[in-house]
């Protein structure tokens, strides 16, 4: 996923970047990164366990702990 994949999937979601990284395991400062331009020095790619939940998560998963 492209870092404007990532956050247009998130803001489909109806997700903050906080909210994002809890249900990713991770903090909102990655989520930041994840989301910026790849030209960026901190750019991140992310993780293809992070692509598959994003996916499953646009496809219609929730887990139990899905922020409300």
């Amino acid at each position: 996923m492209t870092p404007d994949q990532i956050k247009k999937a998130r803001q489909e979601l109806g997700l903050k970047q906080r909210e994002l990284a809890v249900i990713l395991d991770t903090d909102p400062h990655t989520v930041r990164r994840l989301e910026m331009t790849e030209d960026k020095a901190t750019a991140r790619k992310p993780a293809p366990r992070m692509v598959r939940l994003i996916q499953a998560y646009l496809d219609g998963y929730r887990p139990s702990d899905w922020p409300k």
